[in-house]
């Protein structure tokens, strides 16, 4: 089936309380450290960036002390007061991205249909980012983020290559019906290894492959 709305993996989103406790989180766990990333004023957010392999990475996003307050809630629901108690017992995994060539197609897909596309930029880097509403991750992180990258460069252009390596995305997709079906067609279904949350959790985990073996997010 050819994808309505095709979409490649982008990378993946760890939230943190704070930048130096996602930092060390994901250097205890994957035994490589994150490098500096940078800022994002108009979201009030910094973040640190590892590389998986090809033009997959990690990002570990953390509310920027020194940063004003965006006039908006802040992406991958940085702003949920859950979230945030969650991220008080430590860094998790809140939600992945993927790009497309043409953003301005995505409201085609009903659960992106309320979304604002907005440029980003940071140093180089250029984007264009669809913003949910309310800044919440769609369909509660097991959907992802959609961004267009503007121009030549990507943040794996300027990451050092590591040894961790993406490896699958796991998921309880109770609802068959409707996030099945906007992975199909954004083309991004096999990247997952479960398709239905009958013997565990319904959220969303993330496989890494590391020198010391398989590492779950």
């Amino acid at each position: 089936m050819t994808p309505v709305f095709p979409c490649v993996l982008d990378h993946l989103v760890i939230g943190a309380r704070s930048l130096e406790e996602g930092r060390s989180f994901v250097a205890d766990l994957l035994g490589v450290s994150p490098v500096a990333g940078g800022t994002h004023p108009n979201m009030g957010t910094h973040n640190v960036l590892l590389s998986l392999g090809g033009s997959v990475y990690l990002e570990v996003i953390a509310v920027d002390p020194e940063a004003e307050p965006p006039d908006r809630p802040r992406w991958f629901s940085l702003d949920n007061p859950k979230v945030r108690q969650a991220l008080e017992q430590g860094p998790q995994l809140l939600t992945w991205v993927a790009r497309t060539p043409d953003i301005a197609e995505l409201k085609r897909l009903s659960p992106y249909a309320t979304c604002d596309v907005r440029e980003m930029s940071r140093g180089d880097l250029r984007w264009l980012f669809a913003f949910t509403e309310d800044g919440e991750c769609p369909g509660s992180g097991l959907l992802p983020h959609v961004i267009e990258w503007r121009g030549a460069a990507h943040p794996t252009d300027m990451l050092p290559s590591s040894s961790c390596r993406f490896s699958a995305l796991k998921a309880g997709l109770d609802d068959a019906d409707n996030a099945a079906a906007t992975l199909v067609a954004m083309g991004l279904e096999n990247l997952f290894t479960a398709r239905n949350s009958q013997q565990g959790d319904a959220g969303l985990s993330a496989v890494i492959e590391t020198p010391h073996g398989e590492i779950v997010l």
